[in-house]
């Protein structure tokens, strides 16, 4: 995987804006001898925003691209001029980007469709100029609000396809071949388990100029759920089809048992997966006659649709498309996809290099002195009742 180009999970570092300082200001002329108060308000801190991007289709942009900082709020001046607001950061994913708190793994937020915009981290407010504070008992204020702080968070990008049909089964059990019978993709084919080492997805036709679209994913063994083989670092893409494909070679020494085992599997990594349609293909079906297919029909589960066919010989394709084509067009499935639970991220579900991964940033001494000052401000400044301590001397409250 480090030769690839597909990358599904991925770890940064991002930093919203902090809002500008309000303005303790006086406006002072030769001809108004009351100018009274006119400080302006800072302005406030740039937002980290995700955006969907249909065009991408991995993370490897992001890879590159371990620190994400948004623009800080100018300052408010005199004249009640506002500060100018942070610049916003908007970084494109591809659809159906998951993200998670890097530190606790609990689910923040998701793009699902092109155009979709979703504020990772809000920036900062500005604090208010003391134009705002005077009143008729109070017609001189000598303070103004600082701007909220940035918020700094590291979070972990993980991609889950979107695909109607996912492909599920074994190494070595046909599905890269179904796939490139079925559609125009060319995945890696050979004799050997764990050809496929990245999920592949392909654009199967079907009648009426009608289309969907298949994942391959590599191949599950038992105990995926746990760590073993390479199915659990692919697993999070099934979560995003609305039709699970299970693929049983012919071959196979029991075909039922082979079925509820990758069932399990599914159930120990998501048991939110238990609820999508689930269809069965026994593949290599060229080598079966009619009286052992008859055979091993009645070794199958009955509560769920089973298909023979062959990705060689092209025997029962069409009626497995017809068959998909029902399951995923079904009223019941069609809003079962964005209705997905993501679990939080766990000891099982991270990836080893990325959750290790160290931010090698230092801060600057401009942003040490700026932390120094922000813990000697009252807690109260931060909040909306502008409870502000009276005893401070005007000097100190001007530095503010």
């Amino acid at each position: 995987m480090a030769d690839s180009n597909f990358i599904d999970y991925v770890k940064i570092l991002c930093r919203s804006g902090k809002g500008g300082a309000g303005s303790c200001h006086f406006h002072r002329a030769k001809y108004v001898p009351k100018g009274g108060p006119d400080g302006g308000d800072g302005g406030r801190g740039g937002n980290i925003i995700l955006k969907g991007n249909k065009n991408m289709w991995t993370l490897l942009p992001l890879k590159y691209r371990r620190h994400i900082f948004a623009g800080n709020g100018q300052p408010g001046t005199g004249g009640r001029s506002f500060g100018k607001d942070g610049e916003d950061v908007i970084v494109e994913v591809p659809c159906g980007t998951v993200v998670f708190d890097a530190e606790t793994g609990e689910y923040l937020c998701e793009v699902t469709y092109d155009g979709q915009l979703v504020n990772l981290l809000k920036g900062g407010r500005g604090g208010l100029g003391n134009w705002h504070f005077k009143s008729a008992t109070n017609r001189t204020p000598r303070y103004a609000q600082p701007g909220e702080p940035s918020i700094e968070k590291s979070v972990i990008l993980e991609l889950k396809l979107l695909a109607d049909v996912g492909l599920v089964g074994f190494p070595n059990a046909g599905k890269s071949t179904l796939l490139s019978s079925l559609s125009a993709a060319r995945p890696k084919i050979a004799d050997y388990p764990f050809t496929t080492m990245e999920p592949q997805l392909g654009i199967v036709s079907y009648r009426d100029n009608k289309s969907f679209v298949m994942a391959d994913i590599p191949g599950i063994i038992e105990g995926a759920s746990e760590g073993k083989g390479l199915g659990l670092r692919f697993l999070r893409h099934i979560e995003r089809n609305a039709v699970l494909l299970f693929l049983v070679p012919a071959d196979a020494e029991d075909i039922a048992g082979e079925y509820q085992v990758l069932l399990r599997e599914l159930e120990q990594f998501n048991p939110q997966l238990m609820d999508k349609h689930r269809i069965l293909a026994v593949s290599k079906s060229d080598m079966l006659d009619d009286e052992l297919m008859e055979e091993v029909r009645a070794t199958l589960p009955k509560d769920i649709p089973t298909v023979f066919i062959s990705a060689v010989t092209g025997f029962g394709l069409t009626e497995l498309k017809d068959i998909l084509w029902r399951a995923i067009t079904d009223d019941s499935n069609r809003l079962a996809t964005p209705d997905i639970i993501h679990r939080p991220l766990d000891g099982h579900h991270r990836v080893k290099e990325e959750d290790e991964f160290i931010f090698q940033y230092e801060p600057t001494e401009e942003e040490l002195a700026e932390a120094e000052d922000l813990q000697q401000i009252s807690p109260e400044a931060w909040g909306d009742g502008y409870d502000w301590d009276e005893d401070i001397e005007p000097e100190e409250e001007e530095q503010k």
